[in-house]
């Protein structure tokens, strides 16, 4: 809801220049609470920005390349449902055929092809001036460049569910251990979620301090305070305690505004992709759950503009039934649609509506 929308309030003897955007809070009485949304849910808050710390080498350039996979294809990251949509990733880390090998590996992990990445955008930024702010010197305040100018130019045709910044040490032309300069940056780029109605993802090495208490922060606290939410990815002892094992990370959340904070999701790298350690589901059974769910919104959206109806229920339009049979099915069988559907129902990304005579109380299955 736009802030105008709740009117304002001016203090009688208060002059124009004085007066503040406010409104009074019982107004909000009149309205439905709105749902908190996430990108990925208690992970990645919706519309805000949020920071990955991890070592160098522990792999979140890659993580973070999966979950803007897995973000075009509606697919799930470390196990989780994610919200689908284009993405833009700005990598000033990696070159341009590195990319090309990660995303090789990514959509081989998937079962999909570099082909069907029609929605993500790649700013490749490695080797050139990649800043976004630059301290002014005089004032201490920082000012955008015709980078950040870019940047934000790309968000507003591509209009994009998530961008990824990779990653901090490249784009901030500031003084990491300034606090000022700190909120502000984030401040800018909280102003590229709001203007263009996405999800930021910045990348960013912890500080020694940071390794050491296992916090994974990065320079002055301001980083931590200003961002609504901080994950860190970190290597993991084996078992035996005896020394690390170089194929298992663990990610946790180290602050969390508005979800549960301390969780964690252990993960494996294998054959250049990461996949949840020790879950009831494959990464292969996770991209059959992928392609399920895509299919299964691809024929429904087909149907609602055909003005043709499935049902939820078993009948006649029993969704599952009806979609097995289409020629889009791509081999998804009808328990394939029934468990799609039911996870899409659980992850709200489809609803049952009425339709029809009220007397007859049809109702159909639609996209949220």
């Amino acid at each position: 809801m736009k802030q105008e929308e709740y009117g304002s309030y001016q203090q009688p003897d208060a002059k124009p220049a004085d007066a503040l955007t406010s409104f009074a809070a019982h107004v909000l009485a009149e309205r439905p609470v709105p749902p908190r949304e996430w990108h990925v849910e208690e992970f990645v808050p919706a519309r805000t920005v949020t920071m990955l710390n991890g070592d160098g080498g522990t792999g979140k350039s890659l993580l973070a390349l999966q979950l803007a996979v897995a973000t075009t294809q509606g697919g799930y990251w470390a196990g989780r449902p994610v919200k689908s949509g284009r993405v833009v990733y700005f990598s000033a880390e990696d070159d341009i055929d590195e990319l090309h090998r990660r995303l090789a590996d990514i959509t081989a992990s998937c079962n999909i092809t570099i082909a069907d990445l029609i929605d993500l955008t790649i700013a490749p930024m490695a080797g050139k001036d990649a800043l976004l702010a630059m301290s002014d010197g005089k004032t201490n305040v920082l000012k955008t460049t015709r980078v950040f100018a870019g940047l934000d130019g790309l968000l507003r045709s591509a209009e994009p569910a998530l961008y990824i910044i990779d990653t901090l040490a490249d784009v901030f032309g500031g003084e990491e251990n300034q606090r000022a300069q700190a909120r502000q940056f984030v401040g800018m780029l909280r102003g590229l979620c709001i203007t263009h109605d996405t999800t930021g993802l910045v990348l960013a090495h912890p500080s020694l301090s940071g390794m050491a208490s296992g916090s994974g922060s990065s320079g002055s606290t301001a980083w931590n305070n200003s961002v609504r939410s901080r994950l860190y990815l970190e290597r993991l002892k084996g078992e035996d305690d005896d020394g690390v094992d170089p194929d298992l990370r663990v990610l946790r959340t180290v602050k969390a505004n508005y979800g549960p904070l301390g969780q964690e999701i252990r993960l494996r790298w294998k054959a250049g992709a990461f996949m949840p350690e020790g879950s009831g589901d494959s990464f292969a059974q996770m991209a059959a759950h992928s392609k399920a769910e895509r299919i299964f919104l691809e024929i429904l959206t087909a149907y609602e503009a055909d003005g043709r109806y499935v049902s939820a229920t078993p009948s006649a339009n029993y969704a599952p039934t009806v979609f097995a049979k289409d020629p889009r099915a791509d081999g998804v069988r009808k328990f394939g649609f029934t468990d799609a559907m039911n996870r899409l129902f659980e992850a709200k990304k489809i609803v049952t509506m009425s339709y029809g005579p009220p007397s007859k109380g049809s109702k159909r299955i639609a996209r949220a």
